[in-house]
């Protein structure tokens, strides 16, 4: 019965491509190749074969066949869950400049939540970052094309782009009663995953964005100089990072984790790996800073802290993604990238789907971010004066009312008042007062806008955390 559906297949492809027939016979020999899912898996490929020669032959416009069977490798990961995923050389050299650190797009970590693109966390200091995007937003468009039906990489690879092009982003935030849209201009992204300072009453801090394949080695060179100084009381800062590499938190767990398990790691056949820590005597008082854009190594760090009793963990709940990929190099020159394993803590807790809650919630008011959401933007491609009406003008509006300065209704207007609070604007920072928002007015508002903002944000989860050491010594 097989044999023969193959042989009524192939005899079908060559008599379809001569009559318009065609469309009336191709559904029927479809369907009956789902009718035996049982069946050899050769013999399956080979009329998935015939699918392909098909639609290469008579679609309606011409298609590569490599681009046709790229298509099927990714349907077969389609099916499975949003971290496996088969790349094709181009994307999977994106991948590979992503692990080793240093990419062209805007600076993001994405994955799919709830059927849509989700941002895990903006790269710190990238231009995603600087733009306001935050973890959970839900990416809906890129450049007006709608992406709800997007895979990770198709969406990805619509961000990525030269240094210097730009891209539109039309975003969901739980909250907002629209869509948000973000202007962000690309850049080479460089990752700084380690970023280390001693704080006040000599406690040390450590940021850690992301697990890439150097991290581990940073952070060895930055407790080595907090050693050296005599620091013992320690921050370790995983907000907003979305992990990466297993072997990479695993070294750096070494340091904090007590003799015994820092994480399980459980196969589909049953099998068990659980990757241990020397370390006989704990050296550091610890405290660790999560949110929801803390994510994979990130919670399997977090996770080893807060079974072990090896410190405290401080912040909001974390994201929950609790599933080990593992990356096989293609002699076509992609790769596939597979889930392959899901990990639980020392004391087997899952984490994936459900995240980690901290000993100590904090929630952080990000006044800044508010207003960053809000603001129109500041071009400097013109001299707006009284009169005027336009966008720089209800972003230099926007800045100056968050400032203190009155300008009256912020309509984008450039009126009376608006003109009086850009003189006072422009007499307090010496700049000729004049009530033009001239190219050096602009510059200047965006300066002292940027200034302002930071003061006003407090860092109370790192505030806590220092608390917290303080009162263990």
């Amino acid at each position: 019965m097989r044999n023969r559906r193959i042989k009524t297949a192939v005899s079908l492809v060559l008599i379809l491509s001569m009559f318009l027939t065609v469309a009336i016979c191709v559904p029927r020999v479809l369907a009956e190749g789902k009718e035996d899912q049982a069946s050899n898996l050769l013999e399956e490929l080979e009329f998935l074969q015939l699918v392909i020669e098909f639609v290469k032959a008579n679609y309606v416009e011409e298609v590569d066949i490599q681009t046709l069977i790229d298509g099927a490798y990714k349907g077969v990961f389609e099916q499975l869950d949003p971290y496996s995923v088969y790349y094709t050389k181009e994307e999977y050299e994106d991948f590979d400049t992503q692990v080793n650190g240093t990419y062209e797009g805007i600076g993001i970590h994405i994955t799919i939540r709830d059927d849509l693109v989700t941002v895990i966390a903006p790269i710190e200091g990238s231009p995603a970052d600087k733009a306001g995007l935050k973890p959970g937003d839900k990416i809906i468009y890129v450049d007006d094309i709608d992406v709800r039906d997007y895979t990770l990489d198709q969406a990805a690879s619509l961000m990525r782009g030269e240094p210097g092009t730009e891209v539109r982003l039309g975003i969901m935030r739980e909250g907002e009663p629209g869509l948000l849209y973000f202007q962000i201009v690309r850049d080479r992204i460089e990752i700084n995953t380690v970023k280390y300072e001693i704080l006040e009453d000599n406690i040390g801090y450590i940021r850690i964005t992301d697990f890439n394949e150097h991290v581990s080695k940073n952070v060895e060179d930055a407790l080595e100089e907090l050693d050296a100084k005599g620091i013992t009381d320690i921050i370790i800062d995983l907000r907003n990072n979305p992990g990466g590499l297993l072997d990479e938190v695993v070294e750096i767990a070494e340091n904090f984790i007590p003799e015994g398990p820092i994480v399980h790691i459980d196969r589909r056949n049953g099998e068990r790996e659980t990757h241990n820590s020397r370390l006989k005597e704990l050296k550091y008082n610890l405290a660790v800073l999560v949110n929801e854009g803390s994510a994979s190594a990130s919670e399997i760090f977090a996770g080893a802290v807060q079974d072990t009793g090896a410190g405290v963990i401080i912040g909001t709940r974390t994201f929950g993604k609790g599933t080990v990929q593992t990356v096989l190099h293609l002699k076509n020159g992609g790769a596939l990238k597979m889930t392959i394993a899901r990990y639980l803590t020392p004391n087997e807790r899952v984490i994936d789907g459900e995240g980690l809650t901290p000993d100590i919630i904090v929630e952080n008011p990000y006044p800044a971010e508010r207003y960053l959401d809000e603001l129109a933007p500041i071009k400097g491609n013109r001299k707006p004066s009284r009169t005027v009406i336009g966008l720089d003008v209800l972003g230099a509006e926007q800045r100056l009312d968050v400032m203190g300065y009155e300008v009256g209704e912020v309509d984008g207007v450039f009126d009376g008042m608006l003109e009086e609070a850009v003189k006072q604007f422009q007499a307090d920072n010496g700049l000729y007062s004049y009530g033009v928002l001239d190219l050096a007015t602009q510059e200047k508002l965006q300066e002292r806008f940027d200034e302002y903002i930071k003061q006003d944000d407090v860092d109370e989860q790192l505030q806590k955390a220092v608390e917290v050491l303080m009162n263990r010594q």
